[in-house]
């Protein structure tokens, strides 16, 4: 793997170099697309977005946990978790360049 992350800079400099916006317009497109999906999970609502992937808001009951260094028996209290599908199409892609990495390496 190597290490690079991707961060809210770097997708508003794709931005600013792929559309033509200023800097400050691109990273403010970027914080508006961000923000609207955070609310939209926030409010349970789920994301689905074509072709990468769908953000879901998951309800778990309490249950009986166990502490793997003592093997005592703990509960856990209900939450709520977020959980992401990545699409078929994203799978895909990145099973593609996993071979063809392989294929060159």
């Amino acid at each position: 793997m190597s290490g690079k992350t991707v961060t809210r800079a770097d997708l508003a400099e794709a931005v600013f170099r792929k559309v033509g916006l200023s800097r400050t317009e691109s990273a403010s497109l970027v914080e508006m697309v961000i923000d609207e999906i955070c609310n939209a999970i926030v409010r349970g609502e789920s994301v689905k977005l074509s072709s990468f992937a769908t953000f879901q808001i998951r309800d778990k009951n309490e249950r009986i946990g166990r502490n793997p260094k003592t093997g005592e028996e703990v509960p856990i209290s209900p939450r709520r978790v977020m959980t992401f599908k990545a699409s078929n199409v994203l799978k895909q892609r990145v099973l593609d360049a996993h071979l063809k990495r392989k294929k060159n390496g």
